[in-house]
């Protein structure tokens, strides 16, 4: 069956960097497009990022120039660097495939933005 199992986040001051990983198990990862959602407590998931298949990125405006989406199919890996990491990043980080027209997603990674 198809698992996504986050991992990477954690503590970071303001200005630091985290990346993130997403391993993928379960179906044929190098023919999906995969993606980054996130979550603060009480409002609604959403997007960050999307990396194709075959490689081309899509960003959520307020994350252009600070993330960026990776993909490794040799390791059916995704990962997410973040930069420049602000307050208002605080929140859970999904990783999310769409398979059939079914969506699948990991158990999330809590990423805490604070001095």
């Amino acid at each position: 069956q198809v698992q996504l199992v986050e991992s990477g986040g954690g503590l970071v001051q303001p200005g630091g960097s985290l990346r993130l990983s997403c391993a993928a198990s379960g179906f044929t990862f190098s023919s999906y497009d995969m993606y980054w959602y996130r979550q603060v407590s009480g409002k609604e998931r959403e997007f960050v990022a999307r990396i194709t298949s075959g490689g081309g990125t899509n960003y959520a405006d307020s994350v252009k120039g600070r993330f960026t989406i990776a993909r490794d199919n040799a390791k059916n890996t995704i990962y997410l660097q973040i930069n420049s990491l602000k307050p208002e990043d605080t929140a859970i980080y999904y990783c999310k495939s769409n398979i059939w027209r079914n969506d699948y997603w990991g158990q999330g990674t809590q990423v805490t933005v604070s001095s």
